[in-house]
């Protein structure tokens, strides 16, 4: 499936087209793979929809790719024919800049991005360099692996930089795929905190209840509590101004989103400097993964055996799965079956 052109889901609810593509050719470290499932990620609108601009049309879209090694260069040595592994968000980084010495790569200027500068996992088969791709615990099925390698991942990283401790109050601000994953993983690592989720749809709400949050409520209610930190996932700026109201003196927000509306602009407006913002709270955000989230992830994610709940989708849905992650018909995360 490819994206040719920038377009507005909701006017083309059919962006994304079949064509006929050429089986990569691996040199020196690539692998290619055959893809088994791939993600479906609010990212993924965002390159369709033209806030994080592909580098070139038609571009194959896609960061959540599980596969197995179909072809390799002759200078591979990480992985074998028919080995399963995944592909994330981080396809290269230039590795000599100070962001990548210091293990920042994800702020690295020469990053590329799986899906948006290099072609992706909405296809039959896929190439990568064999540094950027990751084995996979043979505790988790094709579907429910995809998602751990952006949404798990992502969402990991975000929860690190919230400095959450045992016990803190966390919000939750919006709860898609990244959301509810987190909350499994506080459950785990964090018995005694207590998880509120934001969410505009009963839906999401009464799913984050299953999951064990404390509480749920829509965008702007008042929390029963205030907030240690938070991480907001949502694409909008109103639901942003909502949280720091909650948020207790000190707390921190992490932005887990790529880009904002640039139509809900006008909700920053309603930002109260002595009510929102002082005392020392902070808004943080985050930018893209390194390598070492993705691995460290997964074997924590198999550790204690978080498994995201999925949908599949098969790989001629993908529209369709896209539309409904647009009008947020979501509940945990939406998954490609590219082949078995």
């Amino acid at each position: 499936m490819v994206l040719s052109q920038v377009t507005d889901l909701s006017t083309n609810r059919n962006p994304l087209r079949h064509s006929e593509l050429p089986v990569p050719e691996p040199a020196g470290s690539e692998v290619v793979l055959r893809v088994l499932t791939c993600g479906v990620c609010h990212t993924d609108i965002d390159e369709i929809e033209g806030r994080t601009l592909p580098v070139r049309f038609p571009i194959v879209p896609g960061h959540q790719v599980i596969g197995l090694v179909e072809r390799r260069g002759p200078d591979v040595k990480r992985f074998s024919k028919g080995e399963r592994v995944g592909i994330a968000w981080i396809n290269s980084a230039c590795g000599s800049c100070h962001f990548c010495l210091s293990g920042k790569e994800n702020l690295c200027d020469s990053f590329k991005a799986t899906g948006r500068d290099a072609d992706g996992g909405y296809a039959e088969f896929v190439l990568v360099s064999e540094e950027f791709a990751y084995r996979i615990p043979d505790l988790f099925s094709d579907a429910e692996a995809a998602p751990l390698l952006c949404a798990g991942a992502i969402g990991y990283r975000s929860l690190r930089l919230t400095n959450i401790r045992d016990g803190d109050t966390l919000g939750l601000v919006g709860f898609g795929a990244s959301a509810h994953i987190v909350l499994k993983l506080v459950r785990h690592h964090y018995p005694g905190s207590r998880v509120y989720v934001f969410s505009r749809t009963e839906e999401e709400r009464i799913f984050a209840m299953e999951l064990g949050a404390s509480w749920a409520g829509n965008f702007g209610e008042p929390c029963p509590e205030k907030l240690c930190c938070a991480i907001d996932t949502t694409p909008a700026w109103s639901p942003l101004v909502g949280v720091m109201k909650n948020l207790e003196k000190g707390g921190r927000l992490v932005v887990n989103a790529i880009r904002k509306e640039e139509e809900d602009k006008r909700a920053l407006l309603s930002l109260d400097y002595p009510r929102d913002l002082w005392m020392e709270k902070e808004i943080k955000s985050v930018a893209n993964l390194t390598r070492v989230d993705v691995e460290d992830f997964l074997q924590l994610a198999a550790a204690v055996n978080i498994r995201p709940e999925v949908r599949e989708y098969a790989l001629e849905e993908a529209n369709t799965a896209l539309l409904e992650l647009k009008e947020r018909k979501i509940r945990g995360a939406k998954v490609l079956r590219v082949s078995y």
